[in-house]
């Protein structure tokens, strides 16, 4: 009697085992309530039996798509979308399980990304509040806004699938309250001007360098990479690779309409390696998804008084990072910059005005994504100047209807061939250019603007966005004096 039961204990156990591994395994990604992207051939994917057919039924064309799963269980296929409205459905079976995913979208899905400034949760961080961030709460309750959350995770390894997450789900002040207010605040307009639904995915990592997002092979292009002796829970703000293995890779190839960066501060110490390293990352990003170069809008880093804040030339001040991300825009096709020069907290890296950040990465993508080109979206760029009556007249891009300044000009300084920069007086000439003077300084040779770590910026195009601190020089060894 033992051993029948024995035997039948082990078939049970055999026929349990054989169940599991017949089962249709889908990545977390990949659940319902997710958006799609519509009007595209989105990427399905997951795991069953070894050459096991798969047939994916969508309701929104009425179309049975095949696929076959290879010799270790995993398949991917492509599914063609379009602009149905409404609640979808899709039915993923195999000859021995069947999956269905319901209240599926299909509109705009964007992937958001960065460190802190990208993380800040709607509701604030501790003693830093969020502004606007409770009428947004009042209204979050949409059906049409779906959010995925990536928690912070960090592996040497690649993962195949995302580990810690919050899964797709419908907006709501809670979910609201607890996501990237960044990220929020432009998925929420968007919905409300497209009409249609939007998925946000955000993965971010307070405190992170660059490096960590990158790819193991992007990164070894430029240093050498040696995880051994690495701590994936105390280096994973700063050591290659960890956060990209746990938080992006398992990510692709989901299919999206583009994403929004803000991250920075953490490499603000050395810039030109930022210069190297950020568009090197984007371009590893856009291979791997393999949708071509897709939309990439990011975030300058605010003024913020920094400890070091009486350094001029020198990396320890935050212009010189400013600048590499601004000039990063001419290294990466179809990206663009915000520029927050009038947003920043002398006491807080992490500024309150999160919704006019999320603002401009919309304006980005209403005039260069989605065609909206009467949208004014670019700051005014400094080019070229012009000496002239003991002065230097400064000309820009992208003012193509003129510079504003709510009042007195600031933050100007004005150099001779000696190097050493005295405060100057600016004004605005023919509402078009900017005119700058000191009488310490009879043969000027060069202007700095906002050249240091905080400074509140005066000088707008007309469409109200503010002038990124700038200079027209390239010296390493310049000196400021206060002596007006």
């Amino acid at each position: 009697m033992n051993y029948l039961k024995l035997l039948l204990y082990i078939g049970f156990a055999v026929l349990s085992i054989n169940i599991s591994f017949s089962q249709i395994k889908l990545p977390a990604i990949i659940s319902s309530e997710m958006v799609l992207q519509r009007n595209s051939n989105v990427s399905l994917w997951g795991c069953s039996n070894a050459n096991e057919e798969i047939f994916i039924e969508v309701s929104w064309n009425n179309k049975t798509i095949t696929t076959k799963a290879d010799k270790n269980g995993k398949w991917i296929t492509k599914v063609e979308t379009n602009d149905t409205r409404g609640a979808q459905k899709i039915i993923i079976s195999s000859k021995s399980d069947k999956k269905i995913l319901e209240n599926v979208l299909l509109g705009e899905v964007w992937l958001c990304s960065g460190q802190s400034n990208m993380g800040m949760k709607l509701k604030g961080n501790v003693g830093q509040p969020v502004f606007d961030a409770k009428e947004a709460v009042l209204k979050a309750n949409n059906n049409n806004i779906r959010l995925f959350q990536v928690e912070v995770n960090a592996t040497k390894e690649p993962l195949e699938d995302v580990k810690k997450y919050e899964p797709w789900q419908k907006s709501s002040s809670n979910a609201a309250s607890n996501f990237s207010a960044v990220a929020y605040f432009f998925g929420m307009q968007l919905q409300e001007i497209l009409g249609v639904p939007v998925g946000l995915i955000q993965t971010s990592r307070g405190g992170s360098q660059i490096q960590p997002w990158m790819s193991y092979e992007s990164v070894n292009k430029f240093e050498k990479i040696d995880l051994s002796t690495v701590d994936v829970k105390k280096d994973n703000r700063k050591a290659p690779t960890l956060l990209f293995n746990a938080m992006v890779n398992p990510l692709i190839p989901y299919t999206i309409k583009g994403t929004i960066w803000y991250q920075g501060e953490s490499n603000r110490l050395d810039p030109e390696q930022y210069k190297t390293l950020f568009p090197e990352m984007v371009k590893d990003w856009r291979n791997r998804w393999g949708q071509g170069k897709f939309p990439f809008y990011f975030v300058q880093i605010a003024p913020f008084k920094y400890k070091d804040d009486t350094i001029f030339d020198d990396v320890k001040n935050s212009a010189f990072q400013r600048e590499a991300q601004l000039q990063s825009v001419k290294m990466i096709p179809n990206s663009e910059i915000v520029i927050t020069a009038d947003v920043g907290d002398e006491n807080f890296i992490h500024p309150p005005k999160k919704k006019p950040v999320a603002d401009r990465l919309l304006y980005h993508a209403l005039n260069k994504t989605y065609g909206m080109v009467s949208i004014a979206h670019k700051s005014p760029v400094y080019s070229s100047f012009d000496k002239k009556n003991q002065g230097l007249l400064l000309k820009f891009d992208d003012a193509e209807n003129g510079l504003f300044a709510y009042g007195e000009l600031t933050d100007f300084e004005i150099a001779g061939e000696d190097k050493v920069f005295y405060p100057a007086e600016a004004s605005l000439v023919n509402r078009k250019d900017v005119f700058v003077k000191s009488n310490k300084v009879l043969k000027p040779v060069a202007v700095r603007y906002g050249w240091r770590n905080y400074f509140k910026g005066t000088l707008f195009g007309t469409n109200l966005l503010p002038v990124s601190s700038f200079r027209t020089d390239t010296w390493t060894e310049a000196k400021r004096t206060d002596k007006k």
